[in-house]
This record gives C-alpha cells, structure tokens and sequence, in this order.
C-alpha cells in the first residue's frame, strides 16, 4: 500500500515537472532537440520528447523489474505463508492440547497434539505433553515413544526430557525406571534442584537407605530442602540402614554403622532406639548401658527408658541407682516408676518394689506392673494379694483388647 502511494506520487510530481519544463521551453524560439548516433544510425527527436520518452522508459523498466522481483519471490511467498499458518495451527494445537489434558480428555488431547508437532516452534512441549497424556491414559508404550521423538526434535534437552521422563516413571511406581534416569542426570548436573528432588523421594521409595545417605551433603549444599527436613532425611536413612544391618543379623557392622552416624542423629531417641534394641536383644545389653542412660537423660524418651529396663546389667544395684536419679525429675512417670519397682524386685527390696509398683498403678494402671506385684506377693507367700493383683491385671489387659476390637469394628 505504502509502495503503490509512493510510486503514483512521485509519478504525479514528474509529470506535473514534465509539464512546466514543457511550457518553459516553449518559450523559447527553438525548444531544443537531441541526436543519438550509433555508427551509421541514428535517431534526432526533440528535447521534450526525449525527456518523456526517458521518464516513461524509466517507469516502465521500473514497473517490469518490481514484477520480475515479485514473481522470483512467489515461491518463498507461498512457502512462507505455508509455514505460517501450520505454526499457528500448532500453536492453536498445543493450547487446546493443554486444555485437553488439564480437562482430562487425554486421548484427544494426545492426537491433536502429536498431529501438528513437527510444525510446532516448540516441537519438545508438545511431545512432553502428549507423553504426559499418553501416561495418564495408561498407554506406557506410546508414552516412552514420545519421549524418544522428543529426543531426537529437540537435542540438547537432555535434562528437561530426562527429568519429564523420571518424573512419569515415579509417577507411575517403576522406581527402578526412574532411579536409572535419575542418575544419568545427576552425573550431567549434580547441582540441579528438581533432579536432586526427585532422587531423593525415589531413594525413599525403594528403600535405598545407602544412596539416600550418599545424597544428602547435595541436598544440604544447594539448599534444596530446608533444615528440619534434611534433619528428617538423616534420622530415617540412618534408621534404615541400621534396620538393614540388624536384619542381616551382623553385630560387627551394626556398631561399625555406630560410628559413623553423627552425634546429633545419635541423640535421636528414634535412631538410637532401633541401635541399643538390637543390642539388647543381641545379648550386648551392657556394652550400651551408659550411652543409653547418657541418651536417655538427654532425651526423655518412654521407649528408651523401656529398653533400659529391659537390659541384663551386670550390677543391677547401679542400674536402679541410676533409675533413681532420673526419678527426681519425672516423678509422675508410671512407666519409670513400673521400672524402679522391677529392678528394686531384682534387688529384693521387696518394699521398696511395692512402694514404686503401687505408686506406678496409682498413676497409669498397667498390665506390667500388676504382675511384677503379683509375683512380689506370691514370693512373700501372700497368695490372696498375689491373685487379686495378677486378676487385675488379666481383667485390664482383656478390656484392652475389647477397646480394640471395638475400635477396629467402628473404624471399618
């Protein structure tokens, strides 16, 4: 539009110049002429004509070559204008692809987008995005073909097809799948936030207690979880791997495992609980009698201070000194006081065991404590406190076990 203005003006403007040149010459007796000769030609015009002749020459060589470009150009035009409206189709496709697929219509949203993928200018998000649907509908085979066409549409994202494809795998449970993947990526990035993310949740699912172990100074390094959840990662890996070295039933690589936990993840009554019940019930009771104490002073724990109870100390005498020293502070603790009346029973003062196993009851009435004062009676030879303490205890523990069944049944 702006060419076709440009070139009638100026043709205006010539002719308009032409016709006061014209008039102006006119003035003159003799207008003036021009000859051109070539060899034995030649041609003699008058100088007015020869300007209009050059002026109209000019336009219309000027008109043929505009033509001439344009008819070279069609080609690409055409192509071009091709190209074009396939990129806005698939633009249109990929946008209603998205919507498809947040609606829920995968199947739909897969074939409109796969269909203008290659016209796409982002030929990756509709591939990623169809193997998004393909999962949803459960079409696994058609998903991982995505992916590939993917791959080989867009080189160089490596990361962003890797991740999607990890992310899918996770998604759907094939955890080995997406652990493979994972570590691929890592050795590419071993920086980067979401795959460091996703490792550490697929090493929770499959229970990989050492590779989550191996990850967590990444995940601390580059801030990717906050403190208190890399704190939560700490405690259940190290729980994990102690649990796996107490099912492989080696004491040798238990306390080795010891060793190398830090300090503040030993504290853990969680962690530490799992360690000395192994222990224990390894028959190694005293090798951890004082860090159990030292923990448990630390760490108020009713499953710690069960252990203590529980372990065969060599001087028993010292154990329920040391349980006593803990009383002071927990003086209204029926689980303490139920422990001080088993080792002061150990120790026969049998007084003192009545005193702490009645106060105990007073408390919290357990199971425990009636038949430690049951059979505290019968070695005195009172048969008839004896069974009313052991008959207490069978009527609590039997209405404990109506509790839960009821609350099984109403639960279901």
């Amino acid at each position: 539009m702006k060419s076709g203005i440009f070139f009638f003006s100026s043709l205006f403007i010539t002719l308009v110049t032409v016709f006061f040149v014209h008039r102006w010459l006119g003035t003159f007796e003799n207008p003036g002429y021009v000859l051109i000769g070539i060899g034995s030609w030649s041609m003699e015009t008058s100088l007015i004509v020869f300007l209009v002749s050059l002026i109209v020459g000019f336009y219309v060589f000027y008109l043929f070559f505009r033509w001439l470009g344009w008819l070279l150009r069609l080609p690409w035009q055409v192509k071009n204008r091709s190209r074009n409206i396939k990129f806005n189709r698939s633009q249109e496709a990929l946008i209603a692809g998205l919507v498809g697929s947040a609606e829920g219509n995968w199947e739909q949203a897969e074939k409109v987008l796969i269909k203008h993928a290659s016209h796409s200018g982002a030929p990756l998000i509709h591939y990623l995005t169809a193997a998004k649907a393909a999962q949803s509908r459960g079409a696994y085979d058609k998903r991982d073909e995505y992916l590939k066409k993917a791959a080989s549409h867009a080189p160089g994202s490596d990361v962003a097809i890797g991740l999607t494809q990890a992310e899918l795998h996770f998604s759907a449970n094939q955890f080995e799948q997406a652990l493979e993947t994972l570590t691929k990526l890592h050795s590419i990035d071993s920086t980067h936030a979401s795959v460091l993310k996703l490792l550490h949740q697929t090493y929770q699912h499959l229970g990989d207690w050492q590779g989550l172990r191996k990850l967590l100074p990444s995940l601390n390094k580059n801030k990717i979880l906050m403190e208190t959840d890399i704190k939560k990662l700490e405690i259940e890996a190290f729980g994990g791997l102690l649990k796996q070295a107490i099912k492989q039933g080696s004491t040798d690589e238990m306390r080795l495992l010891w060793t190398e936990i830090p300090n503040h993840i030993k504290k853990n009554p969680d962690v530490a609980a799992v360690y000395f019940a192994a222990m224990i019930n390894a028959g190694l009771g005293t090798e951890i009698e004082n860090e159990l104490v030292e923990t448990l002073t630390i760490n108020w724990d009713e499953t710690l201070l069960l252990l203590f109870g529980s372990l065969q100390s060599n001087d028993v005498f010292k154990q329920l000194e040391v349980a006593e020293s803990l009383l002071p502070h927990h003086k209204e603790d029926g689980v303490l006081l139920t422990i001080l009346g088993k080792l002061s029973y150990k120790c026969q003062d049998y007084a003192k065991a009545e005193d702490y196993l009645s106060k105990s009851i007073a408390i919290d009435p357990n199971v425990q404590a009636y038949r430690l004062l049951g059979d505290l009676y019968a070695v005195q030879g009172e048969e008839y406190k004896a069974n009313r303490s052991y008959k207490q205890g069978l009527e609590l523990a039997s209405s404990g076990v109506v509790s839960q069944v009821d609350a099984a049944v109403l639960g279901s």
